[in-house]
């Protein structure tokens, strides 16, 4: 695997490949201590040229070269119930051995091919994907928010300097790239030009700038979204191509002030930001029965807002009062 496909990093398999190996090598250190057991127990059916007696060290002895093929000869079976447990057991065993051990190699010498080949299929199919830049709190929450809005861990992929940040999005489904967010080898690693979406969710301001510059150069039609702490700085990520930003601080400020005096509204706008449980916040496209004066309209959910043209129009504003084909509703629903 070249320099450029180390940058990669996929979700774990059902059983990781050193589990499997560690079990075949206790197995097989198994087979042995069991063989040596039998030998030993049953020492007066042998026969060591040496000294005329088995001892444990002997049994063991046994056991290796007879597990193992080698096969001195030394130490062999006399008695009948001796040769009895070396035809039903030992050679068994034996057979069982010669299994494990190149199974065990074979396992190592293919994993390389195995894990070009999940590289190689994760690449043919990642397209209309989302890149979330920065895994950190804002990564994760931005994550979890698209799992319940129906995507699947693998339309994920994580693009983070910090091993630990890129662990946690593996142990989530999704796949990591390791590399800073700002720089086209990660993007591009991470499949951007065939991204549907950026998440800019970096720690900070200057770098969901320039990473946002970055996405927007070489994915002009993507949807690009980013988290900015200041609201100073908002402007230069929208100028940047960013379609929506976010300011985390003052967000987070205005629900601490209404945690202050009115506690429940600010409940209920928690509420709306957990996603699938208690209140959502949902877009969906207007039926044509629909279409026709939004006063009229009495549908099953609130309506907050309504998306035509790429802008937002609330409820009250008065070019939303007629409801226009190819419109879309942003409603209050209920997840049970």
């Amino acid at each position: 695997m070249d320099a450029y496909d180390s940058h990669i990093e996929l979700p774990a398999g059902r059983r990781h490949p050193l589990r499997t190996i560690g079990e075949r090598l206790a197995l097989a250190v198994g087979l042995v201590v069991l063989v040596a057991v039998l030998a030993y127990i049953g020492r007066d059916g042998y026969i060591d040229p040496e000294d005329d007696s088995v001892s444990l060290l002997d049994a063991f002895y046994y056991s290796t070269v007879t597990i193992t093929t080698t096969g001195y000869g030394d130490i062999r079976p006399v008695s009948d119930g001796a040769r009895l447990v070396t035809t039903v057991v030992v050679t068994p065993a034996r057979i069982l051995f010669l299994i494990l051990l190149v199974g065990t190699t074979l396992e190592v010498l293919t994993e390389r091919t195995r894990a070009a080949y999940r590289l190689s299929r994760w690449r043919r199919a990642l397209k209309d994907h989302v890149i979330i830049c920065g895994f950190g709190t804002k990564g994760r929450a931005a994550a979890t928010t698209l799992l319940g809005n129906g995507y699947e861990p693998e339309q994920l992929v994580a693009v983070d300097e910090d091993p630990s940040a890129r662990a946690k999005a593996t142990s989530m489904g999704l796949s990591a790239v390791a590399g800073s967010a700002t720089t086209q080898h990660a993007l591009r690693d991470a499949g951007i030009v065939d991204a549907a979406a950026v998440v800019v969710a970096v720690d900070r301001d200057d770098a969901a700038v320039l990473a946002t510059l970055t996405a927007r150069e070489l994915n002009p039609n993507a949807t690009v979204v980013a988290a900015v702490r200041e609201d100073e700085n908002a402007h230069l990520l929208h100028e940047s191509g960013a379609n929506s930003v976010i300011t985390s601080s003052s967000s987070a400020g205005r629900l601490l002030g209404l945690a202050t005096t009115t506690p429940d509204v600010a409940e209920v706008i928690e509420d709306l930001l957990s996603v699938g449980a208690g209140l959502d916040i949902a877009e969906r496209p207007v039926d044509e029965s629909e279409l026709g004066p939004l006063a009229e309209l009495r549908p099953r959910n609130p309506v907050v807002a309504v998306s035509r043209d790429g802008r937002l129009l609330r409820f009250d504003d008065p070019e939303a009062a007629e409801l226009r084909p190819g419109d879309r509703l942003v409603e209050i629903v209920s997840r049970g």
